[in-house]
């Protein structure tokens, strides 16, 4: 069955906003899960615009399901991944100009780099997953590289619409179905929401679905806990 992982990133971008100490991440985290999420998640950015690192320690301190650490291929985050040991690690490209991730991690083009890279998070008994387009290269290249998971981006999938949708979404399934032949645990995420999740959520073998805005959204209307509560019973359906 698929599993819900909830980014509360979003959370931390109203208290940076005033750079104030309200609302607090790691409070919110406890209403996520009571409200079923199977992982947290949260993206330490290079320029600490949201999630800052005292939020990371305290969530892997206190949650009580699984953290998962969003981060650069950095020698910083390296050493932050080092200190904290989250349960697992998502690798992703980053550029300080952009607003959310656009895109997946090129693979390819850093074979040698992320394969040291990687290497050393296996070594702290730390899993690690790419966050990576629904391409065969890409994929190839992340077993190769000796990643445990990847994170297929359903960006692209959430834009479209109609028969384009439908095409993307069969991109996504055959991506599924090739990492799950090579070993690779499928993971999946970006702009899902309560009206595209469905079809994602369906697919064999896709392990969880990490999901921020659209959650963070939904509970500003009716509160944290039930938006998960509601996104989880959507995931969790079929």
């Amino acid at each position: 069955m698929t599993t819900l992982g909830v980014n509360i990133d979003h959370i931390a971008n109203v208290r940076q906003a005033r750079k104030t100490v309200e609302p607090d991440p790691v409070q919110f985290a406890f209403l996520a899960e009571l409200g079923g999420a199977d992982s947290i998640t949260v993206h330490l950015r290079e320029d600490r615009r949201h999630i800052q690192d005292r939020d990371v320690f305290l969530l892997k301190e206190t949650i009580k399901t699984k953290l998962n650490l969003e981060m650069a291929a950095t020698a910083e985050m390296l050493g932050i991944a080092r200190k904290i040991r989250p349960h697992y690690v998502t690798l992703v490209p980053e550029k300080r100009e952009e607003v959310t991730t656009e895109g997946g991690l090129d693979v390819k083009s850093n074979v040698q780099y992320l394969k040291n890279f990687v290497g050393n998070l296996k070594d702290l008994n730390i899993e690690v997953s790419a966050f990576i387009d629904p391409l065969d290269e890409q994929i190839n290249f992340s077993k190769k590289i000796g990643f445990n998971f990847i994170e297929l981006h359903t960006g692209k999938y959430a834009e479209l619409s109609g028969s384009e949708q439908y095409k993307e979404l069969q991109r996504i399934i055959e991506s599924t179905h090739l990492a799950n032949d090579l070993g690779l645990v499928v993971n999946a995420g970006h702009g899902l929401n309560y009206n595209n999740v469905k079809k994602i959520a369906s697919i064999n073998n896709m392990n969880e679905l990490n999901i921020g805005h659209s959650i963070v959204a939904r509970a500003l209307a009716i509160g944290l806990e039930k938006s998960v509560r509601e996104m989880k019973s959507l995931i969790t359906s079929n």
